[in-house]
């Protein structure tokens, strides 16, 4: 089969040949239909090779949407043929956190050696694709595979970050969208669809910010040096009762934190390398700064409820396999709106 792997440290993505897999028993293999494109890959791609977790090549992809293809010995719960979503930040099944469906939180994964698709277990950008256990997969139940594959981080990533915070997205309140590409377009709706808030969105360009205002922001400023005094210009100097950082880097970080309202949240999604100080007085009293990892098995159902529902739909744009490094290419660069997708099978 085909796939998309990283082969070498610092080098472009690949399209190559592989082995077809075969599921073990407990496993499950899918026919990838779709496979959303992540900066996470980017910052992956970006690490030397004394800080990469895992060995190469590695077939990237931790967005995937599929149909069954055949099921290993003892799995039961699924038919060949039916259409599923992928929950990717596997655990191991049994500790406190899986135990309570918070596997992107499992408190064995690194004694295991146990890695996400994409991110250490062979991904989702290849025709086919092995999923370790079936709890793993979640009904798709009639969406749209192309926009759900996405749901599966974009969506369940910031619905995660919005759900920590959603006792302080009262009416008043207001939240702000620092980057509003894969992940903060679809945050922006979460928020719409969730919260009483007012929603502000900041990012670098007025083409990203029209995506923004499209997609329900009702305020959009642009990121810059200037823009946490912009936030508080909107709130009457009282600052964001929650402050969604999908770039993480150390100039929207400072933004942030300094944007952020007394007894506020601020949430640091993005990988960009930033961090925020916190002493007494700053950021303001009482504010709250964490930085989540992906969603719970529970959150992804909730996630593709909504979707199902209406209520968000995420930007894509499409590419046959054999383009999937020009993706990557376009997401380096900003040019990518929304989402980027593979269809590995056409």
């Amino acid at each position: 089969m085909k796939a998309l792997q990283y082969r070498t440290v610092g080098a472009p993505p690949e399209v190559v040949t592989v082995p077809d897999p075969e599921p073990g028993p407990g496993q499950v293999l899918l026919r990838v239909t779709a496979a959303g494109v992540c900066h996470s890959d980017i910052a992956v791609m970006s690490w030397p090779a004394d800080q990469l977790p895992f060995p190469l090549p590695l077939t990237l992809g931790h967005e995937g949407v599929g149909t069954v293809e055949a099921l290993g010995a003892g799995v039961e719960g699924f038919a060949v043929g039916e259409p599923v979503a992928v929950y990717g930040p596997w655990g191991c099944g049994a500790c406190s956190m899986c135990a309570q469906g918070k596997e992107n939180y499992c408190l064995r994964a690194a004694e295991l050696d146990i890695r996400p698709p994409g991110l250490g277990a062979p991904g989702a950008i290849a025709e086919y694709m092995v999923v370790d256990s079936p709890r793993h997969l979640v009904p798709l139940g009639g969406l749209d595979p192309v926009r759900a594959a996405p749901l599966t981080d974009a969506g369940l990533t910031p619905y995660h970050a919005v759900k920590r915070s959603l006792p302080k997205l009262v009416p008043g309140s207001t939240a702000v969208v620092i980057g509003t590409g894969g992940l903060g377009h679809v945050a922006i709706q979460l928020l719409r669809a969730m919260t009483a808030a007012r929603v502000v969105a900041l990012d670098v360009t007025e083409e990203k910010l029209a995506l923004a205002r499209a997609v329900g922001a009702h305020e959009t400023v642009l990121s810059d040096a200037s823009a946490a005094a912009a936030v508080r210009e909107l709130t009457g100097g009282r600052g964001a009762e929650v402050v969604l950082d999908f770039v993480g880097a150390p100039p929207t970080v400072t933004s942030a934190g300094a944007m952020a309202g007394v007894e506020g949240d601020v949430t640091i999604v993005g990988l960009g390398g930033g961090a925020l100080p916190v002493g007494f007085g700053s950021p303001a009293y009482e504010v709250s700064v964490a930085s989540p990892y992906w969603g719970t098995r529970a959150e992804l159902i909730e996630v593709l409820d909504l979707a199902r529902a209406g209520a968000v739909d995420v930007h894509v744009e499409t590419y046959a396999l054999d383009d999937a490094p020009k993706a990557y290419e376009r997401l380096h660069e900003g040019r990518v709106e929304g989402r980027a997708v593979i269809l590995p099978n056409g």
